[in-house]
């Protein structure tokens, strides 16, 4: 049985503004109090994991020790098809130092040089990590494929150019709470929320 979230302040480990925020709107109606590690200065652990969960794992872990307090952390990315599952644990590492992700889909478009199979995923791993070395991970996935151009300011990372099955706009162009309710990170986060959570306040 997954170990329960007992209440008071949670670190979110993620130096991204973007997923940061995306993760306190979906803990926001459990009443959590939400801290970052970049507002606590903690330093970005280096992700030498080979797969979304161990990189989580490997982030909440650091974010809780470093803190003394429990920590959440996200570790998510592209997958495409025709390019064997790439850039996977890579897509964050792929917008280089400065995060340039408009710089990251150009790539990721010039090397499926017009592609006829644009299929692509989504995936997530949330990991709950306390500060004594427990940790618990939920995973989550959506579908879909890529589009071409870019489309929509919305959302953060390679949403732009995602569109996920069923849908005919991009995750760039969805209203967040559109988005929170089919993407890779909410389904992971519904996982963790019936493991760990009290219903919602």
């Amino acid at each position: 049985m997954a170990r329960r979230f007992a209440g008071g302040p949670l670190v979110i480990a993620s130096h991204n503004p973007g997923k940061a925020r995306e993760i306190a709107d979906l803990l926001a109606p459990f009443g959590v109090q939400v801290t970052s590690v970049a507002a606590l200065g903690l330093p970005e652990p280096e992700e030498t994991g080979t797969t979304f969960a161990d990189n989580a794992r490997l982030k909440a872990l650091a974010a809780a020790k470093g803190s003394g307090l429990l920590a959440l952390a996200d570790d998510s990315g592209l997958e495409v098809r025709a390019l064997g599952g790439r850039p996977g644990v890579q897509s964050a590492r792929l917008a280089g130092p400065d995060k340039d992700f408009a710089l990251a889909m150009r790539l990721i478009e010039g090397e499926l040089k017009g592609a006829t199979d644009r299929r692509a995923n989504f995936a997530c791993a949330l990991a709950l990590g306390w500060p004594d070395g427990h940790c618990e991970v939920f995973e989550g996935r959506v579908d879909g494929t890529l589009v071409w151009p870019p489309r929509g300011t919305r959302g953060f990372g390679y949403d732009p150019v995602f569109v996920a099955n069923g849908r005919s706009i991009t995750f760039g162009e969805m209203e967040p709470g559109e988005k929170h309710a089919i993407s890779h990170r909410a389904q992971a986060f519904r996982k963790l929320v019936e493991a760990c959570f009290a219903p919602p306040l």
